[in-house]
């Protein structure tokens, strides 16, 4: 009991970008196989269909230096959307609803242990 009222309090006090230990990085990086057709990440990455993820959590939403984003995600992050684990979890359950006109086609993930441990993932590539 005691684990438990502690991780709680953790949590509440933790900032949402370092729970992260709810995800398994390992096996987000096989889920993140869904993503890579489009997307990039680790040292060398360069941008594809989509930007690359490096630094994405913590980044202003459609502000990557070199990128071309679709209007829509570039006022998403004008509008002061940050890619915290909580966006991110709402963006990749289904991207087109959570951002309307976003030019990005993928359905989304709709397992909610696919989302934790694919963000797990992009939360060790720090830029």
């Amino acid at each position: 009991m005691v684990n438990k009222v502690f991780g709680i309090a953790l949590a509440l006090i933790l900032p949402a970008h370092v729970a992260l230990a709810e995800g398994d990085a390992a096996k987000g990086e096989r889920v993140f196989k869904k993503c890579q057709a489009c997307h990039a990440v680790g040292e060398g990455a360069e941008n594809k269909t989509g930007p690359v993820l490096n630094g994405l959590i913590g980044r202003t939403a459609g502000t990557l230096e070199g990128y071309d984003y679709s209007p829509a995600m570039k006022a998403f992050g004008e509008g002061g959307k940050t890619w915290t684990v909580e966006e991110l979890d709402a963006f990749l359950t289904n991207p087109r609803q959570h951002v309307e006109g976003t030019k990005m086609s993928f359905a989304g993930l709709r397992k909610e242990q696919e989302r934790e441990n694919v963000i797990a993932y992009l939360g060790t590539f720090t830029q």
